[in-house]
């Protein structure tokens, strides 16, 4: 088993930064992969970034991709978001979520490739 928490979250201005962090601990050495995702209200989840733990390669949404990026810190079993140039259409509840099989970086946008979830944590973006 796999346990992730996430923190960082709150309560920020539209172009504000933001940076979410992801401590995992139990069977770190099964990972293979970690990522982002996020749900706002009424919609469902979306993929937001994922990074591959051993080579480190990432794979972002359109969406983010310029604004968000992704990283990890293998000594501390810590992976990180830094969201810059926040957008209102940001805001949602953010989760991370690791994988123990490894695939191609393109599918880490498939909820199904994850493993374990963590609880999430909230961003709030003001216009």
């Amino acid at each position: 088993q796999v346990q992730l928490v996430e923190s960082g979250g709150g309560l920020v201005q539209a172009g504000d930064s933001l940076k979410l962090s992801c401590a995992a601990s139990g069977r770190t050495f099964s990972v293979h992969a970690m990522g982002w995702f996020r749900q706002a209200p009424g919609k469902e989840r979306e993929f937001v970034a994922a990074i591959d733990w051993g080579r480190g390669n990432t794979y972002y949404a359109d969406s983010v991709k310029g604004r968000f990026t992704i990283s990890r810190d293998n000594a501390k079993n810590t992976v990180f978001l830094q969201m810059n140039s926040l957008k209102p259409e940001d805001t949602a509840v953010y989760y991370c979520a690791a994988c123990r099989i490894p695939a191609a970086m393109a599918d880490y946008d498939q909820e199904y490739e994850y493993d374990y979830w963590g609880q999430g944590t909230q961003v709030t973006v003001s216009s």
